[in-house]
């Protein structure tokens, strides 16, 4: 523990200087008066550290985990001994820089009126990249009654927090009437669609696909029947997702591949509620995390947990390398879901030779986040030459990437393209439709 002077005795004692000049201009003999002012704040700024209320305990309360993107909220309470009280407290806590953009964090601690000498306050910061966030050093200072000096304690703390994607839609009252509502819901009963397996003739009812009429049957019982499906469960679903240089840029402050972690672990929790097989598979350079595939949704965190995982790599992605060790590791047909996105003509080129080797024997589904950033440039207002040109160069790259994605539609993928808010519910009506349709 140690104290240095405040503000206040640095101007205090900055202002005998001139103090002592006007007075030795004066009346020479009384330069003496400017140092002895100096002198007798010095000895008050010592009196004021020595008799300062000392700090007996200190208790930061961090969150074990968080998600990105979410406020998480710090607790500082500090306990001090002595009859005098601090007169002002304040915190400094430095951070990794995946929990706070700036590094650190401050409080600002008040008395707890019943509980004398205890100090406590709060601060909240956002995550803004997943994984491990550790928790640094605390500077807890405060100052004496005079005001004159400030006494300052460090500790280093041992503690992290883990940094999650954000599942925050998951928990929206929209998904969740979806799931108590709709045919993943907690009735035991069938799962029926217009899958491929019979499963009963039911009475005609309007609105049903007429092709789905059974006329021998309907002929026998004298009445229209209807063929029902039981459709298919434990398909595998892969959720592939492209950590490379173009999905780290960012999109309203958090990076694309955030952003398509959240839509990828939102359909997750809807695939495995309706019994399928989920993986996670991640790639850059080279292929990085591939999991086995999971069951049902007491599995859903772990896969949360995995996805922490996805490091953001700058680099340029691998297609070939990357769907080529994922097409050798898959035994069965699969719906890959292919999060990616591309600004380098000659990479495009090899995502589409790699794209064309899957769909011989995968169902293959891209999802593209919208590029908001190049809509921005080309529909603003040019106001020089450097505007103008800019706007050329963006129209160009957004025609390449719609020429890119026109070819896989002619492939026969199927391609997602839109706003990172929407995309996940768009890529759950489309998984529901393949499920419809019994395409697996």
């Amino acid at each position: 523990m140690n104290f240095y002077p405040t503000r206040r005795a640095v101007w205090l004692i900055a202002l005998g200087a001139p103090i002592s000049a006007i007075l030795a201009a004066i009346t020479p003999a009384l330069w003496a008066v400017g140092a002895a002012w100096a002198v007798m704040l010095l000895l008050l700024l010592l009196f004021d550290g020595l008799v300062a209320a000392k700090s007996e305990d200190v208790r930061l309360a961090v969150p074990p985990s968080g998600e990105i993107g979410v406020p998480l909220q710090l607790a500082l309470a500090a306990e001090f001994s002595g009859r005098i009280a601090p007169r002002s407290l304040s915190g400094n806590l430095g951070l990794d820089e995946r929990l706070a953009e700036k590094g650190t964090v401050t409080f600002e601690l008040e008395g707890n009126g019943a509980a004398n000498g205890i100090f406590s306050g709060q601060s909240t910061i956002v995550p803004v990249r997943r994984g491990t966030g550790r928790i640094g050093r605390l500077w807890l200072r405060w100052s004496g009654p005079l005001g004159l000096a400030w006494r300052q304690i460090q500790k280093q703390s041992k503690q992290n927090v883990a940094v999650l994607p954000n599942i925050s839609a998951i928990r929206s009252p929209t998904i969740q009437m979806f799931l108590r509502d709709s045919i993943f819901g907690l009735l035991a009963r069938k799962f029926r669609g217009e899958g491929s397996e019979f499963e009963a003739l039911a009475e005609y009812q309007p609105g049903m696909d007429r092709r789905s009429i059974d006329w021998k049957g309907s002929a026998r019982h004298s009445k229209l029947l209807a063929k029902e499906y039981d459709t298919e469960r434990n398909n595998q679903i892969v959720f592939a997702l492209d950590c490379g240089a173009a999905m780290c840029e960012p999109i309203d402050g958090l990076p694309r591949i955030d952003r398509a972690v959240s839509a990828a672990l939102l359909t997750a929790y809807i695939t495995l509620k309706a019994g399928d097989r989920t993986s996670l598979f991640s790639f850059a350079a080279k292929p990085e995390l591939s999991t086995p595939f999971l069951s049902g949704s007491r599995n859903f965190f772990r896969l949360q947990q995995d996805a922490a995982t996805i490091d953001y790599r700058h680099q340029e992605s691998n297609y070939t390398l990357a769907l080529s060790t994922l097409q050798s590791r898959l035994q069965r047909r699969s719906l890959i879901v292919i999060f990616t996105d591309f600004t380098d003509p000659t990479a495009a080129d090899l995502m589409l030779e790699a794209a064309a080797r899957l769909i011989d024997r995968h169902l293959v589904l891209f999802v593209i986040l919208q590029d908001r950033e190049l809509a921005g440039i080309i529909n603003k207002a040019p106001e020089s030459a450097e505007d103008v040109a800019r706007a050329v160069t963006a129209q160009n790259l957004l025609e390449q990437k719609n020429l890119v994605l026109t070819k896989l539609r002619h492939m026969g993928i199927d391609v997602i393209e839109g706003a990172y808010q929407d995309i996940g519910t768009r890529l759950i009506n489309t998984y529901l439709k393949i499920k419809r349709r019994g395409s697996l």
